[in-house]
């Protein structure tokens, strides 16, 4: 059974991947663009099927417009996929204002009002499907990408809250975590401008890596996609959806370690509590 798709984007990526994969299979597809004209080839091959939509996930005004309208055009839209945005490598002390505000701008904050401007709509229609796309980023932590998991993180505690208020509605919930995955996501990837204070730091290191191309990436983006398209077609998918063996076994790690750690704390914690006397 075919359906309608809204996906952020579609440009590149595992957007454009997963565009292309649902456009084949006979889905009509609005897919968001930062930049116009990014997908003329598609566009001249579905035109029938594809809705090419401009949105810029910094400006608010562009994500309510986007969302409006393509309910507007297509009546009914059955999976919103929230994939755009981009990576800022650092340390902390390395990035500035301007950086920091543009990575949480489109990351978090223009995830959270694509969502909420879906949210009406969805629950009017007697329900929908959400996929925010994550990262094993939203779970653990590199060196050196501080604000990118500051906005995976929050992003995952924001889905997390909102799928439990929005159940009753019949609205549901995936959020894809992709390990490093090969995509154009390095190509894209913001440096902010190092300090030499930090090159023979864990930061530095992975800095290395990356500018040398031995930061392994193992996930292979079509297969990625293919996982994600079929746990969005899955009656009951998974809340979380770790994609690929680096990103199972760095959270299943730091899953473990969290446990460890929280049952030594449950004596003090247990102590903590009030006890009549």
């Amino acid at each position: 059974m075919t359906k309608t798709w809204f996906i952020t984007g579609a440009s590149s990526g595992l957007g454009l991947e997963m565009t292309q994969r649902l456009l084949a299979q006979g889905n009509t597809v609005i897919a968001t663009v930062r930049r116009p004209g990014t997908l003329t080839q598609l566009e001249q091959e579905y035109h029938e099927w594809l809705d090419i939509v401009p949105l810029d996930l910094v400006e608010p005004q562009s994500i309510t417009s986007a969302v409006e309208g393509a309910f507007e055009r297509h009546g009914r839209i059955d999976v919103v996929v929230s994939n755009a945005g981009y990576g800022l490598f650092g340390a902390a002390e390395e990035l500035t204002n301007e950086e920091i505000d543009r990575q949480v701008a489109t990351n978090l904050t223009g995830s959270i009002h694509l969502i909420r401007a879906a949210l009406p709509f969805l629950r009017k229609q007697g329900g929908g499907r959400i996929v925010q796309v994550s990262s094993e980023g939203g779970q653990i932590a590199y060196p050196g990408f501080s604000l990118y998991h500051a906005t995976k993180w929050g992003i995952e505690g924001f889905v997390e809250a909102v799928a439990q208020e929005v159940a009753p509605f019949g609205i549901d919930f995936i959020i894809a975590e992709p390990g490093p995955t090969g995509t154009n996501f390095a190509a894209n990837l913001v440096h902010a401008t190092p300090m030499d204070a930090y090159d023979e730091t864990p930061a530095g290191a992975v800095r290395r890596a990356i500018t040398e191309g031995s930061f392994e990436i193992k996930g292979d983006a079509a297969r990625t996609v293919s996982a994600i398209l079929s746990a969005a077609g899955s009656e009951t998918p998974p809340l979380r959806l770790a994609l690929g063996s680096t990103a199972y076994s760095s959270i299943s790690m730091a899953l473990s370690a969290r446990l460890s750690a929280l049952e030594v704390q449950q004596e003090v914690a247990n102590s903590a509590d009030r006890q009549d006397l």
